[in-house]
């Protein structure tokens, strides 16, 4: 994914979000004034079936901080592949040394044959000058993803994740069991996932209104994540200042 795509993405899958936060409005509107009910059915809507509603949103939300901060790292490793005009000794340290533990495969459990193959394919590369060209991030951190996670992934690739106070606060300040928007949605999230929790107890007790802030405070930290990396693509932060094209600070 290049960076001109990260925001139109993101967008698209926000608005996804959002149409289903004014469904469960709706459907919350609905039972203050009777038992909600579909058109044409026989049955009402019970109040479990409206919590496993709530309850799914999590899940949504979760995979849109996911999917952003994934599409956010590719954007990155396509720019240092961009017309393979750049060479391992272009990037600065940090992605430089990505790209070490991506060629050499550090990360894996590999035999001693194996290991050797990666390495003699790595020096080949360095000693040929050749241009990147296939690269990724092995970023891990499946069920994991929140803004300290986030945070710690943008420096270990040199992009450094600015939050204004504004939205950092907003993101921080404890919804539920002392958590902020990102914490409370990973671990509820995690929660389901694992089977540690029902879907009709994960939302128990919660509001539309509560979900509805969830949604906007994670969309406002994500908008100024991606606003982050776009910043760190377009001004070539990920190559050694002495490589930069000229005119770029």
């Amino acid at each position: 994914m290049n960076s001109s795509d990260l925001l139109p993405f993101f967008t698209d899958r926000l608005k996804e979000v959002e149409s289903y936060v004014n469904f469960l409005g709706e459907l919350e509107r609905s039972a203050q004034s009777g038992v909600p009910k579909i058109v044409g059915s026989a049955h009402p809507i019970t109040a479990s079936q409206q919590k496993i509603l709530y309850s799914s949103l999590y899940l949504q939300l979760y995979n849109l901080v996911e999917a952003t901060v994934s599409r956010c790292i590719s954007a990155l490793c396509m720019a240092a592949q961009d017309g393979q005009q750049w060479r391992p000794e272009h990037l600065n340290p940090a992605l430089q040394r990505e790209w070490v533990r991506a060629m050499a495969r550090t990360h894996v459990d590999l035999s001693p044959e194996n290991r050797l193959a990666q390495a003699v394919a790595m020096c080949n590369h360095l000693i040929d000058k050749l241009p990147i060209d296939s690269f990724e991030i092995e970023v891990g951190g499946g069920g994991n993803w929140d803004d300290e996670a986030i945070d710690k992934i943008g420096k270990r690739i040199g992009c450094r994740i600015a939050i204004s106070p504004g939205v950092q606060a907003v993101v921080k300040r404890p919804l539920r069991d002392d958590m902020g928007a990102l914490k409370l949605v990973k671990n509820r999230r995690n929660n389901l996932a694992h089977g540690s929790i029902s879907f009709v107890d994960c939302a128990d007790g919660i509001g539309v209104s509560e979900l509805r802030m969830t949604v906007d405070a994670i969309g406002a930290y994500l908008r100024e994540v991606i606003d982050c990396f776009i910043s760190h693509i377009h001004s070539y932060e990920y190559l050694k200042p002495e490589h930069k094209p000229r005119g770029v600070a």
